[in-house]
């Protein structure tokens, strides 16, 4: 059911707030922001040290908001995939796919979205059960990409994520994305502390992809 939720969620809102930062407080911080701004959909990378403090924080400040997915990212190998699980992610993304990964996901009912940049990775990803691909980095293909996989797979699901911004995220979208992951140009303004203007960048991005998905 947990699951479900994840995909429907992501289904419906169409961006994950991919958050990379130096500490745990600055990632709590930055989620919050996202969320403020209407992006509930949040994925913590393993990069912050000790995240898992950071998904068990938000897990426990958003239980009641069944809008808002706590998931953690570029993870490698099936260890950490389970840490993450059992800090209370709801949800593994890979910078690459991994088999071994995928099972585990697959095992706990866990949507696995492993990073693909060729038509044979996003294939061998859905074999082994991913949900949703990650195209990445999408800065490296464009948005024409997603339309060509589209013609031998309809079914795939993709979610750039790379070099999508305000300027471009609805045209990913126009040519299919499942849904787009946006980082540094979202979470940069945390270096310095400025959670407003996120909450804000935020509140742009809702409203450019309500624009082409009301």
């Amino acid at each position: 059911m947990r699951k479900l939720n994840v995909l429907s969620n992501l289904k419906a809102q169409k961006i994950v707030a991919v958050i990379r930062t130096d500490t745990v407080d600055q990632a709590i911080k930055a989620a919050d922001a996202c969320i403020t701004g209407g992006i509930k959909i949040i994925e913590l990378t393993y990069s912050i040290p000790h995240v898992e403090k950071a998904v068990e924080s938000l897990q426990q400040n958003y239980q009641d908001d069944p809008q808002v997915s706590i998931g953690v990212g570029t993870v490698l190998d099936p260890y950490t995939a389970r840490q993450a699980i059992f800090a209370g992610a709801t949800f593994i993304v890979g910078p690459s796919f991994d088999k071994e990964t995928a099972k585990l996901c697959n095992l706990y009912q866990i949507p696995y979205m492993p990073g693909c940049l060729t038509v044979t990775e996003v294939k061998e990803a859905m074999e082994a059960g991913a949900d949703v691909v990650k195209i990445f980095p999408g800065s490296n293909l464009g948005p024409a990409f997603l339309k060509a996989i589209h013609a031998p797979f309809p079914q795939a699901n993709m979610m750039p994520t790379g070099g999508v911004d305000l300027e471009n995220v609805q045209e990913w979208l126009n040519h299919g994305a499942f849904a787009v992951g946006i980082g540094g140009n979202l979470i940069t303004p945390a270096k310095d502390g400025d959670y407003q203007k996120i909450i804000e960048l935020a509140k742009e991005y809702v409203r450019k992809v309500k624009e082409v998905t009301p």
